[in-house]
């Protein structure tokens, strides 16, 4: 892989540090920070959370595939609720591995509503409660709405929020493993994880 060019680099980090630098905070100023809207931040923060989530996740649910599926609507969760966070009511970490293991147990629950369902196929009079219903439809509608907003991404975009998010990969890494420049990556990264935000927020 060539080098990228200096000048290209030196201006891409320039464009992504918020003053107050991001590399050394701690997660909860980084978290406060992305309720703010900044980028870079959250750049930073998923960086070092997501492969937490992704182990949180996987020990709940198992199933690989599903396990990054989820992973994935956990930190875009992160990105869209982080003005949520509370500082005095615990670390930033707590609070998304939280989450993480929340969104699992309801995978859990969906998969084995499902299962209970097919069992049930041919029973029309057995009635089932009007949460659980409610509970499957929200969730399966998030699922599609996250399979939908992936699919409106370039190639790079989502092959790069794929192998952070699920694989757990600094962005060095992403530009190693896909032979692109870093400032490349972190651009079409950030500009993929907006266009999922913006893609997720126009449906809720």
């Amino acid at each position: 892989m060539g080098d990228e060019p200096a000048h290209g680099e030196q201006a891409d980090r320039a464009r992504l540090r918020p003053v107050s630098g991001t590399s050394h905070d701690s997660d909860e100023a980084l978290l406060l920070e992305v309720a703010r809207g900044d980028q870079a931040a959250y750049e930073a923060l998923f960086d070092r959370v997501s492969g937490q989530v992704y182990g949180v996740v996987r020990r709940v649910v198992r199933d690989p595939a599903q396990s990054e599926e989820v992973a994935q609507e956990v930190l875009v969760e992160v990105w869209r609720t982080a003005a949520r966070f509370d500082p005095t009511r615990g670390s930033a970490g707590t609070w998304i591995l939280t989450m993480a293991h929340r969104r699992a147990i309801d995978r859990v629950r969906s998969e084995q509503a499902s299962r209970d369902r097919n069992h049930r196929v041919g029973s029309a009079q057995h009635a089932r409660e009007f949460d659980e219903v409610a509970e499957q439809v929200e969730v399966a509608f998030e699922h599609e709405q996250v399979r939908r907003a992936l699919g409106s991404l370039t190639d790079l975009q989502r092959e790069a929020v794929e192998l952070a998010y699920y694989k757990g990969h600094t962005y060095r890494e992403v530009a190693s493993l896909l032979d692109t420049p870093l400032g490349t990556v972190k651009t079409r990264m950030r500009d993929g994880l907006i266009r999922l935000r913006d893609a997720l927020g126009v449906a809720t």
